[in-house]
């Protein structure tokens, strides 16, 4: 179709209507009645639109059903780098979980340095707490043995002075 042209300034109509075409006879209004017109107009619009319809689609279809084709393949490129993706993130939680275990067996290392040191201090106090017992069990029979000895030696005094003492004579 094309653009009408401005009217002339002095407003007289210089070329034909966008309808008619050089070499068309122009239509009486005695020669057909004003809806016969309009049914040719309509045809020739629509096989004009069908045709313009055509050629848009022959024209855009191939590049839109590349751009469709484009994009699936980028769909499917992301559902893969997902994929990916979380393949990754679990791997990357399970290295994390793996430095919290290896925290936790450091840790356990840790405390059992701890009580190990604990029982040994543990047994080297209980060894010197028999030692302590032992000692004081023979000093205390050192102690009841010299107790003893004293008291036997003040016996033996006491006998020995009874014995040292006068004795009144018996008469007779």
């Amino acid at each position: 179709m094309s653009v009408p042209e401005p009217p002339s300034p002095d407003g007289v109509l210089t070329g034909l209507p966008d309808s008619l075409r050089a070499g068309d006879p122009t239509p009486d209004l005695s020669d057909t009645s004003p809806d016969e017109g309009l049914l040719e107009a309509l045809t020739i619009e629509d096989k004009a639109v069908e045709q313009l319809a055509e050629g848009l689609l022959s024209h855009y279809l191939p590049d839109l059903q590349r751009s469709k084709q484009a994009l699936q393949e980028l769909t499917q490129n992301q559902v893969v780098l997902l994929d990916t993706l979380e393949q990754e993130i679990s791997k990357f939680k399970e290295c994390h979980s793996m430095l919290d275990i290896n925290a936790l067996f450091t840790e356990a290392k840790h405390y059992h340095t701890k009580l190990v040191n604990i029982r040994k201090e543990m047994l080297m106090l209980h060894e010197k707490t028999s030692k302590l017992k032992k000692r004081a069990l023979k000093l205390q029979q050192k102690r009841q043995k010299e107790e003893l000895e004293r008291e036997q030696q003040r016996e033996k005094e006491f006998e020995r002075e009874k014995q040292l003492t006068a004795k009144p004579a018996k008469r007779t």
